[in-house]
Order: C-alpha cells, then sequence, then structure tokens
C-alpha cells in the first residue's frame, strides 16, 4: 500500500526540477506568518499617525435638543434646540506629545525588525522541509537498491541450498533480512509522505522533482567573526534596542505629564432662538495629586525601561551563543562527511571482498548479510550528515542575522516597509493622500 502510493507520488511530479532558491522564494511569497506581522508593521505605522494627531486641534460638532417641564411658577416649559462647534488644542504640555511620537517611531523600526525576524524562521523552515524531504527521497532509492540487492542475494542462497552448500538456516537469514528491508523502505517512504506534508507547510506549495542542493552560501571565516556580525547585524539585537529607545523616551514622557499643561478651547453654539454665543477659554492646569498614581505610573516606566535594558544585554549573549552553537554543529557535519566518504570507501571495499570469498565458500551467507549492510549503514549515514551539514550552514547564517531575501540575492522583490508607513505618518484624514492610503491598503487585501 505504501509503496502504491509512493510511485502515484512519483507520478504525479513535474519535470522540471524544483531548486532550494525556487523553494525559498515560493516560502517568501506564501506565507501567511509574514502577512500576519506585515499587518502588525502597518498597525504599529498607524501608532505614529495617531501620536501626530495629538498635536492637532480636536473639532466637535454637537446638537442638543432640551425638554423642560417645570412645576416651579412661573412655568418655563417648552423645547429648544442647540448646535455648537467646540474646538480644543493643548498649547504646551512638557513635550510629552511630541516624546509620544518619537516613542513610537521607535516602536515602528522594532516592529520592522521583528518582521525580519520572521522572514527569517520562514526561511530556514523552508531549507529544513526541502533538505529533509529530498534525504528521505535519496534514503527511499537507497532502500530500494538494498531491497533489489538482497533478492538476487536470496535467490543466489536458495541456489546454493539447493546444491547442498550451505543450510537451511542461510536461506533463513537471508530471507528475514529482506524482510527487515522491506520493512524500513516501507517507513522511508512514509518518511517521504511526512516530509512532503511539511515542505507544503512551510514553502506553500506541493514539492516537485527536488534538485540537488547549490553550492553553500559564504558566512563567516571564523566563529568569532560571526560573532562580531552577529552583534551588529542580528535583528532580535537590533530590536531590543530600539524597544530600549522606545522606553527611554516613554520614561521622559511620563515625567513630563507630571507638569502643567496649557490648554485653548474656543467654542460656538446656536440655538434655534436666534440666540448665538461664542466662548474663548485659555486655561492652565496641574494635577497636584492622584492618590500615588502619577509616581506609579512613573515607576513604572522606570522599571519597564530597565527590564529591556537587561533582556537586550542577555540577547547579545544568547545570540552569540546561537552563532557558536551553530558554528560547532556545521564544524561536525563537516567532519562526519569526510570520516564516512573513508567509511564508505572500505565498507564497499569488504562487501566486495566478502561477496567474492561467499562464491568461493570462505564466507557465510551472514558474513555477506552483515558486509552489505555496513555498506548501506555508511550510505546512508552520509546522506543524513551532507544534510545537517546544509540546514546547519543555513542555521549559522540565521544566527548571524543574514537569512533574508536580500542577504541570499534571492532576485524577487520584498516587502517596502516604508510605503505605508509613509503614507500615514503624517495622519492624513480625507486627503489626496488618504486615497493612496487607500489605494495601498486594498493592495494589501488583495494580496
Amino acid at each position: 500500500m505504501m509503496l502504491g502510493a509512493a510511485v502515484a507520488i512519483v507520478a504525479a511530479i513535474p519535470a522540471q526540477a524544483e531548486t532550494l532558491g525556487d523553494a525559498l522564494v515560493a516560502a517568501y511569497k506564501n506565507s501567511s506568518l509574514l502577512e500576519q506581522n506585515r499587518a502588525l508593521l502597518r498597525a504599529a505605522d498607524e501608532d505614529v499617525a495617531q501620536a501626530v494627531a495629538a498635536l492637532r486641534p480636536v473639532v466637535d460638532f454637537i446638537i442638543r435638543g432640551t425638554h423642560v417641564n417645570s412645576e416651579v411658577r412661573p412655568a418655563s416649559n417648552g423645547e429648544s434646540l442647540t448646535a455648537a462647534l467646540s474646538a480644543s488644542l493643548t498649547l504646551y504640555d512638557g513635550g510629552a506629545r511630541k516624546l509620544g511620537i518619537a516613542a513610537s517611531k521607535e516602536t515602528v523600526l522594532a516592529t520592522r525588525q521583528g518582521l525580519i525576524g520572521v522572514e527569517h524562521n520562514v526561511l530556514y523552515r523552508a531549507v529544513q522541509a526541502y533538505m529533509l524531504l529530498r534525504m528521505y527521497e535519496d534514503v527511499v532509492a537507497l532502500r530500494q537498491g538494498n531491497v533489489r540487492v538482497l533478492v538476487r542475494e536470496l535467490e543466489a542462497a536458495r541456489d546454493r541450498f539447493e546444491l547442498g552448500e550451505i543450510t537451511r538456516t542461510d536461506v533463513a537469514l537471508a530471507e528475514a533480512r529482506l524482510a527487515g528491508a522491506r520493512a524500513e523502505l516501507a517507513a522511508a517512504e512514509g518518511d517521504v509522505l511526512v516530509g512532503r506534508e511539511t515542505y507544503e507547510l512551510a514553502v506553500g506549495q506541493k514539492p516537485g522533482r527536488l534538485s540537488n542542493p547549490p553550492r553553500l552560501p559564504v558566512t563567516a571565516k571564523s566563529v568569532e567573526e560571526a560573532k562580531a556580525i552577529a552583534r551588529g547585524q542580528h535583528y532580535a539585537i537590533k530590536q531590543l534596542q530600539h524597544q530600549l529607545a522606545a522606553a527611554e523616551i516613554t520614561l521622559q514622557a511620563t515625567k513630563a505629564r507630571m507638569g502643567p499643561s496649557l490648554g485653548l478651547s474656543a467654542d460656538v453654539s446656536h440655538t434655534d432662538t436666534g440666540k448665538m454665543d461664542r466662548t474663548v477659554t485659555l486655561s492652565l492646569s496641574q494635577r497636584l495629586y492622584q492618590g500615588g498614581g502619577l509616581s506609579a505610573g512613573y515607576r513604572r516606566a522606570l522599571a519597564q525601561r530597565d527590564s529591556v535594558r537587561a533582556a537586550l544585554q542577555y540577547k547579545v549573549a544568547e545570540v552569540e551563543q546561537a552563532v557558536g552553537e551553530a558554528w560547532a554543529q556545521r564544524s561536525v557535519a563537516r567532519a562526519s562527511i569526510e570520516a564516512t566518504d573513508r567509511q564508505i570507501v572500505a565498507a564497499q571495499a569488504a562487501y566486495d571482498g566478502v561477496r567474492e570469498e561467499t562464491k568461493l565458500g570462505a564466507r557465510t551467507t551472514l558474513d555477506l548479510l552483515n558486509a552489505e549492510q555496513e555498506l548501506l549503514d555508511a550510505r546512508a549515514g552520509r546522506l543524513t550528515v551532507v544534510t545537517n551539514e546544509y540546514i546547519a550552514t543555513y542555521g549559522l547564517l540565521a544566527a548571524m542575522g543574514y537569512l533574508t531575501v536580500e542577504h541570499l540575492k534571492l532576485g524577487i522583490p520584498t516587502y517596502d516597509v516604508t510605503a505605508y508607513y509613509n503614507a500615514v505618518k503624517n495622519a492624513p484624514a480625507a486627503s489626496a493622500q488618504g486615497k493612496r492610503l487607500d489605494r495601498i491598503l486594498q493592495t494589501y487585501q488583495r494580496n
């Protein structure tokens, strides 16, 4: 059943080979996770617009209808209708609102770095899915070849048994080894089916025929150089740096709000009786007591600033550790490839020798089966370590902060993080710029 499913899969695969670059491009274009975080970035852009809007006047239009039913004599019963226009503007607040704009801008920059982090994760999962699926398919081919070899060896063992050269036990050993090989083939075909599902989730489309992986990307000359690059380039470090700047500004704004504020308001009202009132008010206010709330707010902002500062220090150490770990994993994989290559050469020579000696009766069937299994294990082991080298290399790029479409030079247009920001940063309402913003939003929704 499993073998039939695998054959059906192979039959459905198109002739054109799919490269790792194709998979990375598809993952970038199809990722719903990227779309989700792009929307979060647009929400952060709107926070800047709201902070800018806080510097502008607030204008309200009010219509009031009043009904009076008085029991006092003389009675003043009746209805009245009043239309009013009210405007208010904060002239001075110690710079708190301007600081709010600056903090919002830093939050936007931090959110952009978070989006880069999501891009890293999307591309890295695509690399893993591609390389693992390719390895699973190669293992299936290897297992299929092993089954064919064991079938021939079983036939040879039966012929030798008929001639009286070996016992029934030797034939049973060959039969058992063939049955085990078929079970391993079925398991390998199951891995392919699982790998295809994982690939579709990571890349956003069903896999085709996968080509040989490309040459490994360039990373760094030494682990120290890789760590230095990560300290200056890694998205998580940059994100926390912007978050720390936003926390510092927020702390200043919290302190500024504890000072006085100067406001200007103007009101115009007109009643159905023809009466019109015009009022202009200039007010200076300062909150003197709020049950300790003002001081608590300042201490909270201070604690948040200290928390982000500590998180940044830890993140630098964590990124360096991740770089060192990825470097070690790649080094181990490379050393394993060299050792496995030597193992394959030796195992092949041993298998060839045992096979000839078995024909001459100098070796048993079990010796031949064991030699064939050692050669199979060596070849399967090489598939694993080569896959590990690729995954570790791209993992090192991710740890350095370089696993992006731009750095990999995939040759596709990338998401412009400034387009939406530039459209909303001045808080447009109904204007030509607002219409342009509507077109941008419609484009995102269509995509």
